[in-house]
């Protein structure tokens, strides 16, 4: 027995001393921080060289240092340490390290942040009063200051969606921290359920399109009875949990229909069925353009958070439910207020994104943004009034997927000479 024993011992001391042999001058340094509570390699795409999931110690309430802290998971993908550095701002939770466009374009080291109070970001007890987008900036200033001690290049953030909106929150209150931002598709909502989104609705794509989905919409809540059918025995196929009374969930998904039919452009007018179609069809089709995902349990849970944030400061959108009023029969109020978690308290503050949007018009800089123009968030995107040098670029259109390469000619090459005139680098024109 003891024979095993030290022939164990033997086996660990030389797996200790080949790992030690092994680790790299980045692990060594990111092992120095006493900021870092975690690191794990992980695979990375074939341009990095080195990637590592880490968890950085943060305060909860970043204006009381003695606060409670909670760990934040971010992924660093390494090239090399004289290369730019891409912040990557995660509006939810950040579940893999893949390679980012922006990244690509610039041959860049990166970092993806998990947004906090997402994934494996949460603080032991939940306190919403500190999901706030001043606290989640401070999270990104903590780990810029600490990254900057290893890469010296140029920074840039960007973001999508949420996350989008999360580069410009981060810009805002350290404008420093990065020489430029490109954020896609984040729109800069500037009410609780900003009203703009109805204009946008009423105006975009053309009329005959318009009237075809209202169309859809009544004839999938005149059919309810087999619709909801269809759905009870969908929710049981998939085992999943719906979260309200299934009769609730349907009208909910007629009046979802329209947004996210102009926000993802995943089917297209001539696509919609006639409004005689069989209730299957119509089902299949909303289910296409609305996944039953977004209605169920698990969906209320995974961006509870976010709604929080929506209802208290970053603003969302309701609905117009004039032209259903009369199929109508749980839903009697067009807000989504309903999604905040129980027992969370909103109280929304206009005066956040009021003095955001100000700066980004009158006082940011070096900030290209991607817009999608058919993409119903398009409806509350920053309005530039040229008093600064930033660039809004819309693809025609153009849905939430909108990215870089979606461009083409003399609009894709003016991003790229921008880009390349900020930072006072080569890029890769993909």
């Amino acid at each position: 027995m003891k024979r095993y024993l030290n022939f164990f011992i033997l086996i660990l001391f030389v797996y200790s001393i080949s790992y030690s042999q092994t680790e790299t001058e980045l692990f060594k340094k990111l092992k120095s921080f006493k900021e870092i509570a975690n690191i794990q390699p992980v695979r990375v795409d074939t341009t990095y060289k080195e990637g590592y999931e880490i968890l950085i110690t943060q305060p909860v309430d970043h204006k009381n240092p003695k606060s409670k802290k909670f760990t934040q998971r971010i992924f660093l993908s390494h090239i090399d340490f004289s290369q730019p550095m891409v912040f990557v701002t995660e509006g939810y939770s950040a579940n893999r390290n893949s390679k980012t466009e922006l990244s690509r374009i610039l041959g860049a080291n990166q970092i993806i942040v998990e947004h906090r109070y997402f994934g494996k970001s949460v603080p032991e007890n939940l306190d919403w009063k500190y999901l706030t987008i001043e606290q989640a900036a401070n999270d990104h200033h903590k780990i810029v200051e600490l990254f900057k001690k290893l890469y010296n290049g140029k920074w840039a953030n960007t973001g999508v969606s949420k996350g989008g909106q999360t580069t410009l929150y981060h810009r805002y209150f350290f404008p420093n921290d990065v020489d430029v931002s490109v954020p896609y598709v984040a729109p800069i909502n500037l009410a609780q359920e900003d009203p703009r989104i109805y204009m946008f609705l009423n105006s975009v794509g053309t009329e005959e399109c318009r009237e075809k989905i209202k169309k859809f919409q009544r004839a999938f809540l005149t059919k309810r009875d087999e619709v909801r059918t269809l759905l009870m025995k969908d929710a049981e196929q998939q085992n999943i949990q719906i979260a309200w009374d299934y009769d609730f969930v349907l009208e909910y998904m007629t009046l979802e229909y329209s947004f996210a039919f102009w926000q993802w452009g995943q089917t297209k007018c001539e696509d919609i069925p006639s409004p005689d179609a069989s209730a299957e069809e119509l089902y299949n089709h909303m289910k296409a353009s609305n996944p039953l995902y977004f209605f169920t349990e698990q969906a209320m849970k995974d961006f509870g958070p976010f709604y929080v944030q929506a209802y208290n400061e970053v603003g969302y959108y309701g609905y117009d439910l004039a032209p259903f009023k009369d199929l109508l029969v749980e839903i009697k109020d067009g807000s989504n207020i309903m999604l905040v978690p129980e027992g969370a308290k909103v109280e929304y503050n206009c005066s956040s994104l009021q003095k955001v949007n100000t700066w980004l018009q009158k006082e940011a800089s070096n900030i290209l943004y991607i817009y999608g123009g058919n993409d119903t968030w398009s409806a509350t995107s920053i309005q530039l009034l040229g008093e600064n040098n930033c660039v809004k670029m819309v693809k025609k259109g153009g849905a939430h997927g909108t990215n870089i390469r979606s461009f083409e000619g003399e609009e894709k090459e003016l991003i790229y000479s921008t880009l390349k005139n900020w930072l006072g680098l080569k890029v890769n024109r993909l």
